[in-house]
């Protein structure tokens, strides 16, 4: 894992290369690292040729009125859970007009745990343009650390998840 902000500009690098050569555009959806993937792909000099636009979707209110996500999604499952960062990937997808989104969903601490989501649960997305279709991936973890800890590894796993799609 990236212990450095050099260890992920490198990664979010290799995801410009790659979104250059493929020549998709990309966009964020972030809640639990409030900007920060956008912050970390924005920092590379020409990112205008391949990112689109990022959202900070904080609150509930936002994620229904800037990305779509079904009310009924969240109070039924939560802000921090599948069908959520699923509906925010697919929704930045849709609005944005990139070919590519990362989404993320989570509680980096120190507060916030609920009965079954400790602080640390994080729930990243990831949906991409294939023909006429839309593919959406999620994925679940348990981050350790501290509130910068989670978010630095949160961070990570979106730009690994990129490049692994």
């Amino acid at each position: 894992m990236p212990n450095s902000d050099r260890e992920l500009a490198r990664l979010a690098t290799r995801v410009a290369r790659h979104l250059l050569n493929s020549r998709r555009g990309l966009a964020t959806a972030e809640s639990c690292t409030g900007g920060w993937i956008a912050k970390a792909l924005t920092d590379i000099a020409g990112s205008s040729q391949w990112f689109i636009e990022g959202v900070v979707t904080y609150s509930d209110e936002s994620k229904v009125r800037r990305l779509g996500v079904l009310r009924s999604v969240l109070k039924g499952e939560g802000a921090v859970s599948e069908a959520t960062v699923r509906a925010m990937a697919r929704g930045m997808l849709l609005r944005s007009g990139a070919q590519v989104s990362v989404a993320v969903t989570g509680i980096a601490g120190p507060s916030g745990a609920v009965p079954g989501k400790p602080v640390g649960t994080v729930w990243l997305g990831w949906a991409v343009r294939r023909g006429r279709g839309i593919r959406v991936a999620a994925q679940l973890k348990h981050f350790r650390g501290d509130r910068e800890a989670v978010r630095r590894k949160t961070v990570q796993t979106a730009l690994q998840g990129l490049l692994d799609r």
